[in-house]
């Protein structure tokens, strides 16, 4: 499989599955119709697909004018926190307002998602793998002679 089909197949199943739980989960957890809540899902989804291309882009212009090359601990820290952090800005406002619920609470559960979505991404890449394969970047080398 090439690396750009092995990307976006990898892309596609995460969002699909995701969609599939946060769906039903919104759905229990603010007593909401889950067509409302598979929406949100859908919205929630098509957002955090954006906003990390969009934020990579931007993270990575940034990095290309950086004097010290390599992605050092501290660097993967801010990557992510900025990541999620802006992600949280863009998504607490809208679960808040599709929801009716204050931010407050928009706020937390979007702390639930954070912590969902941080184990899923690690269980989600694993079976991928497993299913698919290794991609070229981390296959094991035969030793050469």
């Amino acid at each position: 499989m090439s690396p750009t089909t092995r990307r976006v197949l990898q892309a596609v199943l995460y969002e699909a599955i995701a969609i599939a739980v946060v769906g039903p989960g919104l759905s229990l957890a603010f007593d909401e119709p889950p067509t409302s809540t598979f929406g949100l899902a859908v919205v929630l989804s098509t957002i955090a697909l954006t906003w990390n291309y969009v934020f990579n882009w931007l993270f990575e212009k940034w990095e290309a004018r950086q004097a010290v090359r390599g992605r050092s601990f501290a660097r993967r820290l801010a990557h992510g926190a900025g990541f999620e952090g802006g992600l949280a800005v863009i998504l607490v406002p809208v679960m808040s307002l599709w929801l009716g619920i204050t931010p407050a609470a928009a706020f937390a559960a979007n702390l639930v998602l954070l912590a969902f979505f941080f184990v899923y991404a690690i269980v989600f890449t694993w079976a991928f793998d497993r299913v698919f394969g290794l991609p070229a970047s981390a296959a094991v080398r035969e030793p050469t002679r």
